[in-house]
């Protein structure tokens, strides 16, 4: 437990960082006041800065590594047509419970919550690694899932507690930077190992690693009164009691079913129609019945909340169409190696980690809106991705490449951060917590769309591509050589002749349509972003105006 003699024997955190601001204590209970709610030595600030990173990191790895695994998976598994699911089970249930981290963190305090997402996560890795079919594999992949929904969530919480408010955007871009490392070198393992030592030695490397993780970070983060709140006295069994769980079960299924269908080859309407309906039940449980909601009606209804998570997860889905994709473009347009498509990830992430730090130490200073920065960079994102559409082709410039998915990245790690500034300075720093975890499902559903919606029409625009060039052709493909090429990239390297022009021609054109389409929807996120104002509550203003005079 974090004391004040620890403080006093030990630097803490903020003292380390070079901040000799002393604020009185009563100035902590705002979250846009100038002390950390929550004080902590030094020691436990590394230990929760490494263990959170390793974890974000490891989370990050399971959304990136299919891009260059997913053909030694597909070939052990004899599940070619099923490989959109492999990414598609891991991010439907990451998202399925997002929305409920930010409560559940509320009612059981961030160390208990993150001791329970990691035994989740160790888990499913485990039996992901051991998976003998496909059904068990998939079923590994939702449980990790479910263990890691609520990490990137986490992380950002317990940044707003324990940084002070000058540091927290600086700490955020870090914890958008473990996200990203981790996704670009996920791809890069993931192709340099799965070839040689098989796909299953990087989940069983994960899963002890997420084990080990969770108990250190229980015991540093310290027991504290901000975190415990009211349920300080309370018992677990009265904690447990508390949960709104009608809530939590009709929105979790509501948010499975709807990512479910979408991610279906042929989207069913059935599952869509019952997701509709449940999450109607939630709404009136969380309205008329529920004494502590897991997601109050008020933050949904909010036009601030609405808008940032539809533009959040309209920027983030364009996003994953590059993450998921630009592998696949340098492995089959480019013929490289599996290893080396996987290291295209680097710049474009480097610039996701270069964006949100650059923005957080150099002008994200203060509890302000951010308004224009934040509309400026999504527009500039959406013209990187049709800067990649121009070059994405078998005879364009490398070098200009490169710079085009660096600025890519640059521009949506930038968004990140401002909008977590933005949608903070205009919601109630009590419902914060809850506000994050909602933006935090937008990004998730991203993942999602990403791999569901813009995986399914990859795959029709792939598909269309190669029955259209083996019948001009006159192949017949009768072989199941187009079965096997829409679910093995690396297969279009052991052809020759005309079957391997068509299917490199083919694959050029899905991608193209699909990064195409993702500077459309972006339009739509600028749209969107621009319409959330810029006015905060008036709570807000008072403690804003008056940080404004003590500085």
């Amino acid at each position: 437990m974090a004391s004040r003699q620890e403080s006093d024997r030990n630097p803490t955190l903020e003292e380390a960082l070079g901040d000799d601001e002393q604020t009185p204590l009563l100035r902590r209970n705002s979250v846009d006041s100038v002390t950390p709610h929550v004080p902590v030595s030094l020691r436990r600030g590394l230990a929760i800065l490494l263990a959170m990173g390793a974890l974000i990191f490891i989370q990050a790895i399971n959304m990136s590594m299919m891009t260059t695994a997913q053909s030694q998976i597909a070939t052990d598994l004899n599940a070619f047509g099923d490989t959109t699911w492999f990414n598609s089970a891991f991010l439907i249930a990451m998202s399925s419970v997002t929305p409920l981290s930010g409560r559940l963190t509320q009612v059981f305090t961030p160390r208990v919550y993150v001791l329970f997402s990691c035994v989740m996560l160790a888990i499913g890795l485990f039996i992901t690694a051991a998976a003998p079919r496909l059904s068990v594999f998939l079923l590994g992949r939702a449980l990790s899932g479910i263990g890691g929904g609520g990490l990137m969530i986490t992380g950002v919480i317990l940044t707003l507690d324990l940084v002070n408010q000058k540091r927290r955007a600086i700490f955020i871009g870090m914890v958008n930077f473990g996200m990203t490392f981790g996704v670009s070198v996920g791809a890069v393992l993931a192709g340099a190992i799965a070839p040689t030592l098989g796909w299953r030695l990087i989940f069983w490397v994960q899963a002890p690693m997420s084990l080990i993780l969770g108990p250190v970070l229980f015991f540093a983060i310290p027991s504290h009164p901000h975190f415990e709140g009211d349920s300080k006295t309370k018992s677990l069994g009265q904690k447990l009691k508390n949960v709104d769980y009608a809530g939590a079960l009709t929105l979790a299924t509501s948010i499975f079913l709807l990512l479910f269908s979408l991610a279906a080859p042929e989207i069913p309407l059935t599952p869509i129609v019952l997701s509709l309906v449940l999450f109607v039940i939630f709404w009136i449980i969380e309205s008329k019945f529920a004494s502590e909601p897991i997601v109050p009606t008020e933050v949904l209804k909010a036009k601030s909340v609405l808008l940032t998570c539809l533009a959040a997860l309209t920027a983030m889905t364009a996003r994953w169409a590059v993450l998921f994709y630009s592998p696949t473009y340098a492995m089959v347009v480019r013929g490289w190696s599996p290893a080396s498509a996987g290291l295209i990830l680097t710049p474009t992430n480097a610039g996701f980690g270069v964006g949100g730090l650059l923005v957080g130490w150099l002008h994200i200073r203060h509890g302000e809106s951010y308004y224009m920065s934040n509309v400026m960079v999504y527009l500039l994102f959406a013209f990187s991705n049709l800067f990649i559409f121009a070059l994405s082709t078998q005879t364009s410039i490398v070098a200009l490449y490169i710079g085009a998915v660096f600025l890519n990245g640059f521009m949506i790690g930038a968004s990140m951060n401002y909008t977590f500034a933005h949608i903070l300075y205009l919601t109630k720093p009590e419902v914060h917590y809850i506000v994050i975890a909602l933006v935090g499902m937008a990004r998730g559903f991203a993942g999602s769309f990403g791999s569901a919606i813009g995986g399914g029409f990859f795959q029709r625009q792939l598909k269309a591509g190669l029955e259209d060039g083996f019948a001009r052709h006159g192949l017949s493909g009768e072989d199941g050589l187009i079965h096997k090429l829409l679910g093995s990239p690396a297969l279009v390297e052991q052809l020759t002749g005309v079957e391997k022009d068509v299917a490199m021609q083919s694959y050029e054109h899905a991608i193209k349509s699909l990064l195409l389409g993702g500077f459309v929807i972006m339009i739509v996120a600028t749209i969107a972003q621009a319409g959330t104002g810029w006015t905060p509550p008036p709570q807000e203003t008072r403690v804003e105006d008056e940080n404004h005079r003590e500085d």
